[in-house]
């Protein structure tokens, strides 16, 4: 109970929410570079999988780059990028610059994997019959491939998103701002409060992000039944019919 005092006693001070320490321009730092790696690695990563995706080629080559750059630790990843920095542009090593390159590794494999996947995983039946009725191979991709792939997609960037904001924390360890400041800065000071503040701003910080992309993905997600065909799936039916007993079946056609 103490703890949680001190917690809302460091949030409700103002000069936790002013100048170029404070809350606020914390988190518009950590956006900035989770942002800038993302769109970096959407530029990258999309278009690649699509492609791989459409063609099947190069399929194993992609995935294994894929799953070789998961399996290097975050921590372990913006340590490498830093280190190559320092020795080939020592005048950028310290700052968001091997932060984004970090991150934006990061980010590529799930966007990449999950492009790739969605588009693979359309009917082959259904591109086929585009084929056959005249769309290029570019409309085929476009208006077929991509918006059946588009909930995939979207599972993938917010899985990288997610990674990426936590990550991004770690970039406050090479001179670097964010929200991650506030927990280095605790360690370095004792001050456990502080430290406590930076991570719970940055879990909601990720939540946030991802219950605003949670909204995206279902607003890409296409909608292939209406709303008769479900209820008639479940054994609806606007007019059903009567159960015409048998053993007067003589008599309605006498009449």
């Amino acid at each position: 109970m103490d703890t949680l005092r001190q917690l809302l006693s460091w949030f409700s001070a103002s000069s936790h929410w002013t100048g170029p320490d404070g809350i606020p321009t914390r988190i518009v730092q950590h956006l900035e570079l989770s942002f800038i790696a993302l769109a970096i690695a959407l530029a990258i990563a999309v278009p690649v999988g699509l492609w791989v995706g459409h063609k099947h080629r190069f399929e194993f080559a992609a995935l294994s780059t894929a799953n070789i750059g998961r399996a290097i630790p975050s921590f372990a990843l913006l340590v490498i990028v830093f280190i190559v920095m320092v020795n080939v542009t020592p005048g950028i090593a310290f700052g968001p610059g091997p932060t984004v390159v970090a991150l934006t590794l990061l980010a590529i494999p799930p966007i990449l994997t999950n492009t790739s996947v969605g588009v693979q995983s359309v009917d082959p039946d259904m591109v086929e019959s585009a084929r056959g009725m005249g769309m290029r191979e570019r409309e085929v991709l476009t208006r077929l491939e991509l918006p059946l792939a588009a909930p995939l997609i979207m599972a993938g960037i917010r899985t990288a998103t997610l990674q990426v904001i936590a990550t991004a924390t770690l970039a406050a360890l090479i001179g670097g701002g964010g929200l991650g400041r506030l927990i280095v800065d605790g360690f370095a000071q004792g001050d456990r409060v502080m430290t406590i503040a930076g991570a719970v701003l940055v879990s909601a910080l990720a939540v946030g992000v991802d219950l605003a992309l949670a909204l995206v993905e279902r607003a890409v997600t296409p909608r292939t039944s209406s709303a008769q065909g479900d209820r008639r799936s479940a054994g609806w039916a606007p007019f059903p019919r009567r159960a015409r007993p048998q053993g007067d079946s003589h008599l309605s056609r006498k009449a």
